[in-house]
């Protein structure tokens, strides 16, 4: 096992295939190679099986096992001693794949599109470790680099639980998505709703978009790749049905079936531990929106990265006399971390046009457009 390993991505000029490249670059200090039939200036297939001691497959779900037989094929046996991981949202065709080669083989998901952080962290990874021994130490290694929290299971598991996780989420966001756009099941035009908005209507609406805003093909592919998913929509569409149709009874004993049936059965199904775990996610995330809504608000970013930076742009708030409410932050895709403060009601324009004044003056910050 080589501890300083040339990386080989296949499918580098994807979003992950990019996003994995500045990690083992930056975060590892690894060399990468990178072989893309949409990047005329990558590798070839041969470099990656003749230099690449760690070769990683980020290609599309469907074309990922075929992909692989090809690359055993081409390779004949020089896989020998190497390891071989793919990122695919399905494992278990991936991985029987891989298996069929001579090298180490382990399967990894991780649960959320490229992020715009360096890392993983705070996010879910999927690890499905099918035949390792050598390249344990440097697969720990890794996992601790991408600081993800990590779930080990084995393929069937995984593609079972994305059957749920994934595909019937990504279903039932897709339905609601069509039901919103047909303009028969609507007032108005789709934007006249948002005024009307719960905190569920909002954080719904805002997955949809989400799918709707990414490539098409990954969100086909987790329907259609997953032997497991027909049989769980099936399910879910029985269920929609059902509760349709109690809903057009709309007699007291179509309510009291509808209670026991989708309400109290579920409520004892979930337990108390993930109703309130739940619950108290929920609370937070429309606490967040509320605050996202403010309109007493300022969004920052400091330049310099560096202890005590936030400490003085509090200073300058301390020092015009306003007092905050709310803090949040996020990132950029080019990186930068913006800072949102949300206010008190008794905060005038005044004060916080102060403040914008001597941030401009200070070089501690900027304020942001909203």
């Amino acid at each position: 096992m080589n501890t300083s390993p040339l990386i080989g991505i296949v499918g580098s000029a994807g979003a992950y295939g990019r996003w994995l490249r500045r990690f083992f670059e930056a975060q590892m200090g690894l060399t990468v190679i990178g072989h893309d039939p949409a990047d005329a200036t990558s590798h070839s297939e041969e470099d990656l099986l003749t230099h690449a001691d760690v070769l990683l497959f980020s290609a599309p779900i469907r074309h990922t096992p075929a992909l692989i037989e090809r690359y055993i094929a081409q390779s004949a046996g020089r896989e020998s001693g190497k390891l071989w991981l793919d990122i695919t949202s399905v494992k278990v065709a991936p991985v029987a794949a891989m298996l069929h080669s001579q090298a180490e083989v382990v399967g990894l998901h991780p649960m959320t599109a490229p992020p715009k952080s360096p890392t993983l962290r705070g996010r879910v990874l999927v690890v499905c470790a099918a035949r390792i021994a050598r390249w344990k130490p440097w697969l720990s290694a890794l996992l601790a680099a991408l600081e993800a929290e990590c779930v080990v299971a084995t393929p069937e598991q995984h593609d079972r639980a994305m059957a749920l996780v994934q595909a019937l989420v990504h279903a039932g966001h897709l339905a609601q998505a069509s039901v919103l756009n047909d303009p028969a099941a609507r007032p108005g035009a789709l934007e006249t709703l948002l005024p009307f908005r719960s905190a569920s209507f909002e954080m719904d609406a805002a997955i949809a978009a989400r799918i709707l805003s990414l490539n098409p093909s990954i969100y086909e592919d987790i329907q259609f790749g997953n032997p497991y998913v027909p049989d769980v929509l099936r399910r879910a569409a029985e269920r929609l049905h059902r509760i349709a149709t109690l809903v057009g009874q709309g007699s007291d004993a179509a309510r009291n079936a509808f209670r026991q049936e989708f309400l109290l059965h579920n409520q004892q199904g979930f337990g108390d531990v993930v109703l309130a775990e739940g619950n108290y996610t929920f609370e937070r995330l429309g606490y967040l929106l509320a605050d996202l809504h403010d309109e007493h608000s300022m969004s920052i970013h400091l330049p310099e990265d560096r202890p005590g930076s936030l400490r003085d742009l509090l200073q300058i708030f301390e020092r015009h006399g306003v007092n905050i409410a709310s803090l949040h932050s996020s990132r950029t895709p080019a990186g930068e971390v913006h800072f949102r403060f949300g206010f008190s009601r008794d905060t005038r324009p005044t004060q916080l046009s102060e403040v914008a004044q001597t941030l401009q003056g200070s070089g501690i910050g900027r304020v942001l457009p909203d």
